[in-house]
């Protein structure tokens, strides 16, 4: 097990808790943020999403989505039991930029093959999940950024967990970077067959340190265990583990 290791908060003086691997911490008594290998004060826009769903509210969320679509068994929601049901506070960086990708390539649909060269140029709020573990789906996460509120630990849930960031600044961009790229090639794939060179730039506008309410939840249906995450902003399936129809 990771030990949990405590710095104390420079703005109120109680202890913050952090494990091994966590860069910028939270305090839970004041909501000041510190990076965590200098103890000094979070310089960047900190910013909370608010959860707008009850316990009650949640199970409602999950019961209504075990009801909805066609895919799923008819019995879902009146024979599942509800194992574990969690709130926490996922932290992101949501980097907000302009990439263009300026690329050479071979279009080779047609005969003969012919070289094409052109831009790709798209502005994106991108978003990072602050954690290194993997199988959160970023991707499918429209994040709503319109609903944003400074950073206050008051309106965060005694019973929710705020986890802490396990990158800084510079590694959300270079994810981000690499993620936008990885994008633009897949894009490149609808104009040229293969391709010869490609250059992305990426402008940054702005770079936003937020923490969002995902519910996370465990059920059982007839003797197995699926998962489901839940938007707690918008209460939107994120991703769900389905039992077959004909289990």
């Amino acid at each position: 097990m990771a030990v949990a290791h405590a710095i104390r908060c420079s703005h109120c003086g109680a202890p913050v808790e952090f494990e091994p691997g966590e860069l910028i911490a939270t305090c839970k008594y004041c909501g000041f943020t510190t990076v965590i290998e200098t103890g000094k004060a979070f310089t960047f826009e900190h910013s909370l999403l608010l959860n707008k769903y009850t316990e009650a509210q949640a199970e409602d969320l999950i019961r209504n989505w075990m009801r909805s679509g066609f895919m799923k068994p008819g019995d879902l929601a009146k024979k599942s039991k509800i194992v574990e049901k969690s709130l926490v506070y996922l932290p992101f960086w949501v980097v907000s930029v302009v990439a263009t990708t300026k690329y050479k390539g071979i279009f080779e649909r047609i005969a003969p093959p012919i070289v094409k060269e052109g831009e790709i140029k798209k502005e994106y709020n991108w978003l990072v999940l602050a954690r290194k573990a993997a199988g959160f789906p970023t991707r499918e996460y429209n994040v709503p950024l319109a609903g944003k509120i400074p950073y206050d630990f008051r309106r965060i849930e005694g019973f929710a967990k705020v986890l802490n960031s396990e990158m800084d600044r510079d590694e959300a961009l270079e994810v981000a970077r690499q993620q936008i790229d990885a994008h633009h090639r897949f894009l490149l794939q609808q104009d040229i067959d293969r391709i010869v060179e490609a250059s992305m730039e990426v402008s940054l506008k702005q770079l936003v340190y937020l923490h969002a309410p995902i519910w996370f939840v465990k059920y059982e249906y007839k003797g197995k265990d699926y998962r489901l995450v839940i938007d707690g902003a918008t209460g939107m399936a994120l991703k769900g583990d389905i039992p077959s129809a004909r289990f």
